[in-house]
């Protein structure tokens, strides 16, 4: 019996005054009957308020009422968050990327240097963001950014971040001294970052050593994960991303198809959906992990129109959501 039924007949089965069914319809979720009672005493004249409950039904409805107000909506209900990484849009410039991203209703963007500078003057950054407010749009991080050994420069990202309203930042330094102070600021800032893989030849293509560079630093260092190039290494991202165990801050929706060669293996981008990435058992891995990250559509390809790629992408998620 589900807890409505229940209810019910608990409500049909009561005995006593109306003053005492309202109480009991309360107390069966979990709500002081007394006080709730007489707070709505004070504010409503009694005969008035039980002739509106004269009938049982109307009672049940008020009830399931407040039953729905007060009943959290558990993450695993939420559905995934899909995004856009702009790198997606780079031959749109910044106002046409806007308005690509509100005709096709994608709200999260991650930016790329060239729809915004993180070095601009606080008045151009401030156009920018009035923009994305006006236009519904959130500009939840930026990369892949580029980090340094000096941590002043790095300082400047940072504070370009917290400028915008970002918590998050992707990046993929060439030095891996670099973390130190990359630490330094996430601790300072309380601003994530997340680290961007690429393929399998890249610092970071192996999960095995992001594991082992995460293991030793602060939680709010964390993982990037690129769908594609881990599907181009033959890797699973289901599997990958549960071994990042909760690591992963950021997720960049790609698929590649990898075909074998007397030269190694070739990996090319595909439609959402059509590679090795396995991506409808991915979204279903998120799900019961309870993600509440982005997932930024991107596509390596250079397109001039990412229309086709976008609404298959979106499709594709619609399609096959968990």
């Amino acid at each position: 019996m589900t807890r409505q039924a229940a209810f019910a007949s608990r409500v049909t089965c009561a005995s006593g005054s109306r003053r005492t069914r309202v109480i009991r319809i309360l107390q069966v979720f979990a709500i002081d009957g007394q006080e709730a009672f007489d707070a709505i005493i004070r504010l409503t004249r009694l005969n008035s308020f039980m002739k509106l409950l004269k009938s049982i039904s109307v009672a049940t409805a008020l009830a399931a009422m407040v039953f729905v107000s007060a009943t959290p909506v558990s993450a695993a209900d939420e559905p995934l968050t899909i995004g856009m990484q702009t790198w997606t849009l780079r031959n749109l410039n910044f106002d046409q990327m806007v308005e690509f991203a509100v005709k096709h209703k994608i709200k999260y963007l991650e930016l790329i240097p060239a729809h915004i500078d993180p070095k601009s003057s606080k008045e151009d950054l401030q156009k920018k963001k009035d923009i994305f407010e006006k236009k519904g749009l959130v500009p939840y991080t930026f990369g892949v950014a580029g980090t340094s050994l000096n941590k002043e420069e790095n300082r400047k990202l940072f504070e370009f971040a917290k400028f915008m309203g970002m918590k998050l930042i992707v990046v993929e330094p060439s030095d891996f001294k670099i973390f130190d102070n990359l630490e330094e600021l996430v601790k300072e800032y309380d601003i994530k970052i997340a680290i961007h893989n690429h393929g399998i030849n890249s610092m970071y293509g192996n999960p095995l050593v992001v594991r082992a560079l995460l293991k030793h630093r602060d939680s709010r260092i964390g993982v990037c994960l690129d769908t594609g190039w881990i599907a181009s290494a033959r890797f699973d991202p289901s599997k990958v991303f549960k071994e990042y165990e909760g690591r992963v801050y950021d997720i960049h929706l790609k698929d590649k198809k990898v075909n074998s060669t007397e030269t190694g293996d070739v990996a090319v981008d595909t439609f959402i959906g059509d590679g090795n990435a396995r991506l409808k058992e991915f979204f279903k891995t998120l799900k019961d992990a309870r993600y509440t990250g982005v997932l930024a559509i991107e596509t390596d390809n250079n397109l001039k129109d990412p229309t086709e790629h976008v609404t298959k992408a979106l499709k594709f998620y619609a399609d096959n959501k968990p």
